[in-house]
C-alpha cells in the first residue's frame, strides 16, 4: 500500500494539477463577476460550476487509471458510443432532445442537460490517435499510396461525427476539424501531401466564403446552413449593420473589452450588456471587469497550461500517446484562439466556449475527459534504461 502511495505522489502531474486550480479559480470569479451584473438568472451558475468541476476531477480520476494500451482496446467501443449518441438525439423526442436556438444538440434529462457532441471530441482524438497507430504497424514502408490511404481513413473517422453535428453545431464541427488538421501534421503524411491537402483546404473555404457573401440562397441549399449561422458571418464582417440583431453581441463584448482598459472596473462592475455573458462570451466578462491585466493572465494561463501539454508529448515513450497529446492540443488551442478571437471581432461568433472557464458542465466535463487523458500519459510513463526519456 505504501508502495502504491509513494508511486502515484511519484507519477501524479502536479504541475498540470495546478493550472488547473488556476483556472478553476478564474472561472468562479469570472462567473461570480458575471452573474453580478444579470439580474434575470435566478440560478447560483457560480455553485453549478463548483459542482461540474467536481465531476470532472471524477471523470479526470477515472480516465487517468487507464494505460495506453487499455485505452486502444477501449477507443472504439467509445467512439461507437458517441455515434449512437449523435444518431439517438437526431430521432429522439422533444421532450428529451428539445430544439434551442434552431439546434438539437442537447439531451435534457430534468436534472442535468447533455451535449454529446462535447464527450465526442475526445471520442475522436481516441480514434484518430488509433487509426495512426494501426497504419504505421501494418505500413512499415511509407509510400505516396500508403499515405494518401491514410489520409483517407482519418477522414472517415473524423467526418463521420462531423457530418451528424455540422448541420446542428457549427463551433463543434469547426472544432472536428481543428482536431483533426492538427493531428495530421502529426502524423507522419508526406508533407508534400500536406500542403497539396491544406491549400486546397484554404481554397475551398476562401471559395465558401465568397459564395456566403454573393450566394447566399446556394450555400444553404448545398450545405444545409441555417439564416442564423449565415447572419452570424455577415454580423461578424460589418457589425454595425446589425446593431439590434447578430451584430449586438459582438458590438458590446468589443465595447466591455475597450471600456475595461488596463486594469479594468474592477470585480461586478459593469455597463456593457451582454446576454448570456457567464457562457460563450465571459472572455467579455473578464476584459470589462478586469481589463488589459485580467486578460493577459488568462491568456498566460492558457499558454502555460499549451506548452506543458507539448512537454508531455514530448516526453513520452508512446507514439500513441504523442497523438492523444496532439489531439488535445489543437483542440484547447483551438477553442482559446476562437473564443478570444470571437470577442473582438477577429474571428466570426461560433458559439465556443473558453475550456475550463466558460459556465456548462458538458463543455468543462468533455474538456476534463480530454485532460485525463494527459494525467493518464505522466501517470503510466515509464523511463527505460539507455533512453533519454
Amino acid at each position: 500500500m505504501e508502495r502504491e502511495r509513494n508511486s502515484l505522489n511519484q507519477q501524479f502531474d502536479y504541475q498540470l494539477a495546478f493550472l488547473l486550480f488556476l483556472l478553476f479559480c478564474t472561472s468562479i470569479i469570472a462567473i461570480y463577476g458575471a452573474q453580478l451584473t444579470a439580474t434575470q438568472y435566478e440560478t447560483n451558475f457560480v455553485v453549478r460550476q463548483f459542482i461540474y468541476y467536481i465531476l470532472g476531477c471524477g471523470i479526470v480520476a477515472s480516465v487517468m487509471f487507464f494505460d495506453s494500451e487499455q485505452l486502444q482496446r477501449l477507443t472504439w467501443y467509445l467512439y461507437g458510443f458517441g455515434i449512437f449518441l449523435l444518431l439517438l438525439l437526431k430521432v429522439a423526442p422533444e421532450s428529451i432532445a428539445p430544439t434551442i436556438k434552431g439546434a438539437k444538440s442537447w439531451f435534457d434529462l430534468g436534472f442535468i442537460s447533455i451535449q454529446p457532441s462535447e464527450f465526442v471530441k475526445t471520442f475522436v482524438i481516441l480514434a484518430i490517435s488509433s487509426v495512426l497507430i494501426q497504419h504505421h504497424q501494418s505500413h512499415q514502408q511509407k509510400s505516396i499510396g500508403s499515405d494518401l490511404f491514410l489520409l483517407v481513413k482519418i477522414g472517415a473517422v473524423s467526418g463521420f461525427p462531423l457530418i451528424l453535428i455540422m448541420q446542428q453545431d457549427l463551433g463543434t464541427s469547426l472544432v472536428l476539424i481543428a482536431i483533426t488538421a492538427g493531428m495530421i501534421l502529426v502524423s507522419g503524411i508526406s508533407w508534400k501531401i500536406i500542403t497539396i491537402v491544406y491549400s486546397s483546404i484554404a481554397l475551398v473555404g476562401i471559395t465558401l466564403l465568397y459564395l456566403a457573401l454573393r450566394q447566399q440562397e446556394l450555400i444553404s441549399a448545398v450545405l444545409g446552413t441555417k439564416q442564423y449561422q449565415m447572419a452570424r458571418i455577415y454580423s461578424w464582417l460589418d457589425p454595425e449593420q446589425y446593431p439590434s440583431a447578430e451584430g449586438f453581441h459582438l458590438l458590446n463584448s468589443m465595447k466591455a473589452i475597450g471600456s475595461g482598459q488596463i486594469f479594468g472596473k474592477g470585480l461586478g462592475n459593469s455597463d456593457v450588456r451582454i446576454p448570456e455573458n457567464h457562457t460563450d462570451f465571459i472572455f467579455s466578462v473578464i476584459g470589462e471587469q478586469f481589463g488589459f491585466v485580467g486578460t493577459s493572465i488568462v491568456i498566460s494561463l492558457f499558454f502555460l497550461l499549451i506548452y506543458h501539454l507539448i512537454k508531455v508529448a514530448m516526453e513520452t515513450n508512446e507514439p500513441f500517446n504523442s497523438f492523444i497529446c496532439a489531439g488535445v492540443i489543437s483542440m484547447f488551442v483551438f477553442h482559446v484562439l476562437q473564443n478570444a478571437g470571437m470577442t473582438v471581432g477577429i474571428l466570426p461568433i461560433t458559439g465556443i466556449p473558453l475550456p475550463f472557464i466558460s459556465y456548462g458542465g458538458s463543455s468543462l466535463m468533455g474538456s476534463m475527459m480530454a485532460i485525463g487523458l494527459v494525467f493518464g500519459i505522466r501517470y503510466h510513463h515509464r523511463t527505460y534504461m539507455f533512453s533519454d526519456r
